[in-house]
Formats: C-alpha cells, sequence, structure tokens
C-alpha cells in the first residue's frame, strides 16, 4: 500500500479538483483513497471494503467526476452520466455535500433522487440533464417507470453501503437499477461486509475488480476506548443521563423503537436536550431529529440499531449501548458512530444483573 504522505496530485487526481480539496483543508489521503485511487482514475472497477469514517466518499467522487471531465460524452435531457446509489436520504445528502463541490468546480450538475419529498423538482432537474444522480432505490425506479430517466447514457455507477441496502430490502431494486446501466460503464462498489447478497452484485455487476480491504470493519482499538459498567437496574436511569450529560455528542443506543423514544424524553424532561431516531418516525421527523444532532441544537440522540447504520455525523464522543446489541456485528456497527475519520472515542455498555 502507497503511503499516506503522498499527496491527491502525485495519486493522479486532476488539478482543479486538488484546489478544491485544498480550499476545504483536505491535503492528505486516507488509506482507502490512496489504495483506490490509481485503479479508480484509470477507470478500472472497484470493490472497496472500508468502514464509514475513512475517507470513502472521496475515494469514489474524485474518481466520478474526473471520468466525467475526461469523457467526451455530454449532459442530455433525462439521460444522467453517472449514477451514485445509497440506502438512505441521509446518506444521500451527505454524499451529495462531498461530490457537488468537485462537480461544480468542473462546470458539472448534480442532483439527489429520494422519496419522501415532491417529486418535481427532481424531474425538473433531469430534464435539464445532469453528469450526477445521487440516489435512493425506490424513488429512482418511480422516475425511470414513469419516463422521466433513463439509465441508458450511465458511464460509472457507485453502489455506496451496498450492506446496508441489503439489510433494507432493496437488493431486488438495486438489481432492476443496475440491469438498465450499460455494461461497458465503470462501477464500484463500497460495503463493510459482503455478506447478506452482496457478493452477488459483486459476482453480478463487477468485471474484474480490484478489491481493496483498507481498515477493519471497525475503528481501531487505539481510537476507542471501551468500558462496561456493571450498575443495578436502579441505579441504571441515573447513570445514563450522567453519561448524556457530558460536553460531547452522545448516541444511546436502545433494543426497541419504544425504549429510544421514551429515553429521550426522560433525557428531556431531566434537563438534558435529546432527540430520538428509529423506524417508527415519520422522514420529515427522522431528518429533523438528525438535523438538530448533526447541527449541535441538541447533543444527545437515542437510536435502534437500524438507524444507527444511517448517522454519519464526525466528533461523537461516546456511545452508550443502554441495552447491550444482540450480537457482535451490532456491536461494531453501533461502536462505529464514534472514533470517525481518525478522531477518539469512548464506547460504554451498561449490563444490569438481569
Amino acid at each position: 500500500m502507497l503511503p499516506t504522505d503522498t499527496t491527491f496530485a502525485a495519486l493522479g487526481v486532476p488539478a482543479p479538483l486538488v484546489e478544491v480539496l485544498t480550499a476545504s483543508g483536505i491535503t492528505s489521503p486516507f488509506p482507502i483513497q490512496v489504495a483506490t485511487l490509481p485503479d479508480s482514475l484509470a477507470g478500472r472497477d472497484v470493490l472497496g471494503r472500508g468502514r464509514t469514517g475513512s475517507g470513502k466518499t472521496l475515494a469514489f467522487s474524485l474518481p466520478l467526476v474526473a471520468r466525467l471531465a475526461a469523457s467526451d460524452s455530454r449532459r442530455q435531457p433525462r439521460r444522467p452520466r453517472s449514477l451514485i446509489l445509497v440506502p438512505t436520504r441521509e446518506l444521500a445528502n451527505q454524499v451529495a455535500a462531498v461530490v457537488d463541490p468537485l462537480a461544480r468546480a468542473l462546470g458539472m450538475r448534480t442532483t439527489t433522487i429520494f422519496g419522501g419529498v415532491g417529486q418535481n423538482p427532481q424531474v425538473q432537474a433531469l430534464a435539464g440533464g445532469l453528469d450526477v444522480v445521487i440516489a435512493c432505490p425506490g424513488r429512482l425506479e418511480d422516475l425511470i417507470q414513469q419516463g422521466h430517466c433513463d439509465l441508458g447514457g450511465i458511464e460509472v455507477t457507485i453502489l455506496d453501503e451496498a450492506d446496508h441496502m441489503a439489510d433494507l430490502g432493496f437488493l431486488p431494486g438495486v438489481k432492476r437499477i443496475m440491469d438498465r446501466t450499460p455494461k461497458v460503464g465503470q462501477r464500484m462498489l463500497f460495503s463493510a461486509t459482503l455478506d447478506n447478497g452482496v457478493d452477488v452484485l459483486v459476482k453480478r455487476y463487477l468485471s474484474n475488480p480490484t478489491t481493496h480491504s483498507v481498515d477493519p470493519a471497525v475503528a481501531p482499538v487505539s481510537t476507542m476506548t471501551h468500558h462496561v459498567f456493571r450498575v443495578d437496574a436502579a441505579d441504571k436511569a441515573t447513570i445514563v443521563k450522567e453519561l448524556a450529560s457530558g460536553l460531547g455528542r452522545s448516541v444511546l443506543f436502545t433494543r426497541t423503537k419504544h425504549q429510544a423514544k421514551k429515553l429521550a424524553k426522560q433525557l428531556t424532561a431531566a434537563g438534558v436536550p435529546a432527540v430520538d431516531l428509529h423506524g417508527n418516525l415519520s422522514q420529515n421527523a427522522r431528518e429533523r431529529n438528525l438535523e438538530a444532532f448533526t447541527s449541535g441544537e441538541t447533543r444527545v440522540l437515542c437510536a435502534t440499531d437500524i438507524a444507527a447504520r444511517g448517522i454519519h455525523v464526525d466528533d461523537v464522543a461516546i456511545v452508550v449501548h443502554v441495552d447491550p446489541p444482540a450480537e457482535h456485528k451490532a456491536y461494531l456497527h453501533r461502536s462505529g458512530r464514534t472514533a470517525r475519520a481518525g478522531a477518539e472515542g469512548a464506547v460504554v455498555t451498561i449490563a444490569t444483573p438481569d
């Protein structure tokens, strides 16, 4: 693996994109970028195994924009030139925040496509011609069926968090979408794990990919400290409140949606403002709560496991397993909300005698 004291320019990233990165304070590449950029910039299919906080979004955004810039195709109405598929609208927005400044620097247009909001702005953006579409599978399929979008001109496709798409049951839709893209294009797939049908996607859609497994599926233990607090059931609420009332951001995990909601209410009532994130919330409430947490308006988030997968907020100081997770993989995913992108973090599991 190349050393990370290399530069983006040395890896082959075009100068205008290097300038955008430098302007936003990004000068040294992360390991997954160093490992994948030479191949992805050359147009090869890439299978990237990296945990979420590892700089993966840039690892695919840079080659995507660079390859489109080098191509002699042009924007056409309803025929986007590239596609990034993501599992949730939160992730769509986060990816757009990385891709858009890069695309804009080279005169390209991007848009996000997801459900839960009106489709007209999305239809108009497609009609005007787009270079990059960042989409969740459901709404994209709707727009294709209505004739608003044709994937016949796609040159680069990226599947991000393929394992999370599998968890949410999106793989049949992902396959139908992939089948509409030209076989000749470049494809990149990123996933923390390769089980649950993700391996099928790799076999079916990636041609002779270079595989890069960069860093393990969870943050190195060095940046994350793990603690187990053995407490009596009667003291649990007090301890959780103490842990949550620190100065940094904290994410508290519960086993059920009901417990997440109840815990957020209890903490808020006790003077520690908290929001909840779980499957029972409407999309608007999910987004509002996540925004409050991301912006720092609220420092405490009470969540269930599935909700955890969509949270990409840096600077989470502590993760508390209020209810211990059911299995090892869930522990890794929950804990991975802290110690992101090289920062430090603490993980506390609360164990009661029961």
